[in-house]
C-alpha cells in the first residue's frame, strides 16, 4: 500500500464538538442557518394525510418547532419535543405553556425513554456528526412502537461546511436496511425554495421482526478494515444488516435472532460491548 492509499484508508474526518453548549450558543446567537422560518411544505403535506389525531408523536432536535405548531393547529393531541439547547427549550416551554397536548423536554435524545407511533425527522439527522448515524438508527428503532413510523426529510446533497451534514439515497438505504421497511425514499417536489432539489422525503416503518443492537467497538483504525469486519459480521447466521460508524467506535447489528456476544468476539478477535 503506497502512502496515498494509506492516507485515504486511514483518514478519520475531523468533527466539531457538537455538544449542548455548541447548540445553545447557536440559538442564543440565532445562527441556525437551516431554520426555514416555517414548516417545510413536504411535512405539511404529510401531516395533512394523517388521520389519528391521538398518535404519540415525537420531534427530536425540534428547533423552532414549526412542525409542532402545525400539528397542534390540526388538532393533534399527543406531542413530545426534545432538544439539547436550554435557551431554545425555555423559549418553547414558554410558548406552549398551558397546552396539555404537548410537552417540551430539555435533554439528550439518546437518553430518552418511551414509545411513539410516529417520529418526525426534520434537520435532526443532519445536525448529528456522521459517526452517530448507526446510533440514530438504533435509537429510533428502540423508541418506536411495533407498527411505528419514522418519517420526514433527509438531505440529498453534500455540504462543504458542517453542520449540516449531507448524505445520499444509497447511503440511507444501506444504513436503515433491515431495521426498517423503507416504504418511501425519493426526491420531493415540495421542498421550500432554499432546499429545492436537495431533499428526500421518506417513510420508514419499524421492522418489529428484528433485533437492533448497538455495540461499542475497538481494534481497527481504517476504512478498509471497517469494510472487512462489517462483511464478516454480515456473514453470521441471522444477521440482516451491519452498520459501523466512520470513527470505528460503534457498530449496529440488525438480526432476526439474538447473536451471542462471544461469536462476535471470538470469530473476529474483537471485543464489542453491548451499549
Amino acid at each position: 500500500m503506497n502512502n496515498e492509499e494509506k492516507s485515504s484508508c486511514c483518514a478519520i474526518p475531523a468533527v466539531k464538538n457538537l455538544d449542548r453548549d455548541y447548540w445553545n450558543n447557536q440559538y442564543i446567537a440565532e445562527t441556525t442557518k437551516w431554520d426555514l422560518g416555517q414548516i417545510s411544505p413536504a411535512l405539511a403535506n404529510f401531516f395533512d394525510g394523517l388521520s389519528d389525531k391521538n398518535s404519540k408523536i415525537l420531534i427530536p432536535g425540534c428547533g423552532s418547532a414549526y412542525e409542532a405548531q402545525y400539528l397542534l393547529d390540526k388538532g393533534f393531541t399527543n406531542l413530545t419535543l426534545i432538544d439539547i439547547a436550554p435557551h431554545l427549550v425555555a423559549r418553547l416551554q414558554n410558548h406552549f405553556q398551558g397546552n396539555p397536548h404537548i410537552r417540551v423536554i430539555e435533554g439528550d435524545f439518546f437518553e430518552l425513554t418511551g414509545e411513539f407511533d410516529l417520529i418526525v425527522e426534520q434537520t435532526f439527522f443532519c445536525a448529528l456528526p456522521p459517526s452517530m448515524r448507526p446510533k440514530y438508527v438504533w435509537k429510533m428503532h428502540q423508541l418506536l412502537a411495533p407498527e411505528g413510523m419514522l418519517a420526514g426529510l433527509l438531505f440529498h446533497v453534500q455540504f462543504e461546511q458542517n453542520p449540516p451534514y449531507g448524505g445520499s439515497k444509497s447511503e440511507y438505504e444501506a444504513l436503515f436496511k433491515g431495521a426498517f421497511q423503507l416504504s418511501a425514499l425519493s426526491e420531493t417536489s415540495l421542498s421550500a425554495a432554499p432546499r429545492l432539489n436537495s431533499e428526500l422525503f421518506f417513510k420508514f416503518i419499524k421492522n418489529k421482526e428484528v433485533i437492533a443492537k448497538l455495540y461499542k467497538f475497538s481494534g481497527i483504525t481504517c476504512n478498509g478494515c471497517r469494510e472487512t469486519v462489517s462483511n464478516h459480521y454480515a456473514s453470521i447466521e441471522n444477521v440482516v444488516n451491519v452498520a459501523m460508524n466512520n470513527d470505528f467506535s460503534e457498530v449496529l447489528i440488525v438480526s432476526t435472532a439474538p447473536i451471542d456476544i462471544y461469536i462476535l468476539r471470538e470469530k473476529f478477535n474483537t471485543n464489542p460491548i453491548i451499549t
